[in-house]
């Protein structure tokens, strides 16, 4: 039977590359056969990722790259396809999670929200859709949350910014999902709940409190692991999703049903 999920001579893109769901992410396209761009602003941190993904025997390059910048993100695609030819598959997947609530968040802790997680995905599928429409083929894949479509009343754990700009990224990626299917182009996202994660490790998961309160209410009674989220990952990056657009997949354990 033939593999679907198999990416061998893929081109993968990952945003975000350097730490956590990134970085496990990119792993998992190497060992799918693909070769494999890292970017992220970090380049030590990613630099240690590349060492990593060097071992499947695989090419990978790390570029530095900031998303919320334009030009950052024009110069690091650009130097993927100068080393690679092309670009067939782009993970969205840089964000970052701003807690606090509208009355008592800063202006500039609202923008940041919104720059890093819709700005960043804007500036990214600008400079590869272009690429992707002229060789008739692509696989955009957007990092949205399961905080997109349910929120949080904890007052610990208030993200305003994070609930809308997550709901942005589901906007986006059907608005993109619908323009962009005639091309050979398919655009999906997904959701996470809770995963441990650089981002995560230093703040909820010190939390016992809540770490408790979180087994408690999700049916399968703990936190995604590293890994989880891989094989939905792979889902949309890869043929077997062919024919899918515009889909949102919440990796949860079940949390937002209850």
């Amino acid at each position: 039977m033939e593999n679907m999920f198999d990416l061998t001579g893929k081109v993968a893109v990952v945003t975000g590359a350097s730490s956590g769901l990134g970085a496990d992410a990119a792993l998992a396209y190497a060992k799918a056969g693909a070769d494999v761009a890292l970017l992220a602003r970090r380049v030590e941190k990613l630099n240690e990722v590349k060492a990593e993904i060097e071992k499947t025997g695989h090419k990978v390059i790390a570029v530095g790259c900031d998303v919320t910048k334009e030009e950052s993100v024009k110069e690091a695609m650009q130097k993927v396809i100068d080393t690679f030819g092309h670009i067939d598959i782009l993970l969205n997947n840089a964000g970052v999670a701003v807690r606090g609530g509208v009355d008592n968040m800063t202006e500039e802790e609202w923008d940041k929200s919104f720059d890093t997680n819709v700005k960043g995905i804007f500036f990214a599928c600008k400079y590869v859709i272009p690429h992707m429409k002229e060789r008739s083929y692509g696989k955009i894949v957007n990092i949205a949350s399961v905080n997109a479509v349910i929120a949080d009343k904890n007052d610990m754990f208030i993200r305003h910014s994070y609930n809308a700009s997550k709901s942005a990224v589901l906007g986006l990626t059907k608005g993109m999902a619908c323009s962009y299917a005639r091309y050979g182009i398919t655009v999906n996202a997904i959701g996470p709940a809770l995963f441990e994660s650089e981002m995560t490790a230093g703040t909820l998961f010190k939390s016992e409190q809540f770490l408790n309160a979180y087994n408690a209410m999700n049916p399968a009674g703990r936190p995604g692991s590293r890994g989880e989220l891989n094989g939905t990952v792979l889902y949309f990056s890869s043929d077997a999703s062919s024919y899918v657009q515009g889909q949102f997949v919440i990796v949860d354990g079940g949390g937002s049903l209850v």
